[in-house]
């Protein structure tokens, strides 16, 4: 791992590039058809091909959280200080902003607004949890057995979780908010942030204590004593 510096300028520039993605396909998309589920697909696809591409190349130098739950969950299993943890959450939400900002840009847009998509309800709050509650699962499953394989299970996990989930799976508080400052395709109103966020965290460490278990090493059987063995 490199310096507190070049991977918080790595969790931003990471995050960043993954939100100008989200937004930025969610407008092309939407721009280019007015079936929905067409333009759901066109935002699939670049979101999901992207995290591979940042994971597999970002990782190395920050371990490629760009996730404040995926970074408070490795701050509680202790394999990143706290001082760190906050660190990289401000600058990944910082990161985030700048790309709803530069997706905006791209594409001729008020660099910011405020986003009027309805984003509410049980069946939401639910999605949001199981959709973080499996991208973290994914995470401790790939660290422990693929760990060479993870870019291509979170990439593919967020793809199919576009579509089994109710919330489209947004999974990430830092995605979540700089969604909320994009009246687009991709946006969440901001009066919908906590009901998400809330969610997200309650699926990160319900997967954290899943997989603490799950995953938890096993202490074989100690050998009988000597004269046990003799006597059998």
């Amino acid at each position: 791992m490199l310096d507190l510096p070049r991977r918080l300028t790595a969790e931003a520039l990471g995050t960043a590039m993954l939100v100008a993605a989200v937004v930025g396909s969610g407008i092309m998309a939407d721009r280019l058809s007015s079936d929905m589920a067409v333009s759901l697909l066109g935002n699939t696809i670049p979101t999901g091909a992207i995290l591979v591409v940042l994971i597999t190349l970002f990782g190395p130098v920050s371990g490629a959280h760009f996730n404040p739950v995926v970074t408070l969950v490795f701050a509680l299993k202790r394999e990143i200080a706290a001082q760190a943890a906050f660190s990289y959450v401000a600058a990944q939400v910082a990161g985030g902003i700048a790309g709803t900002i530069l997706a905006h840009a791209m594409f001729d847009l008020p660099l910011l607004q405020v986003s009027t998509t309805i984003r509410t309800g049980p069946g939401q709050w639910l999605a949001e949890a199981v959709a973080t509650f499996g991208l973290l699962l994914m995470i401790h499953l790939g660290l422990r057995f693929r760990y060479e394989a993870i870019p291509w299970l979170v990439g593919l996990y967020i793809t199919a979780a576009y579509w089994f989930t109710a919330s489209t799976s947004f999974a990430n508080p830092a995605v979540a908010i700089a969604r909320a400052l994009s009246d687009t395709f991709a946006g969440i109103r901001p009066a919908d942030l906590p009901g998400f966020i809330l969610a997200q965290v309650v699926g990160g460490l319900a997967a954290l204590l899943l997989t603490g278990w799950l995953l938890a090493e096993t202490k074989p059987l100690a050998s009988p004593p000597e004269n046990v063995k003799g006597a059998e």
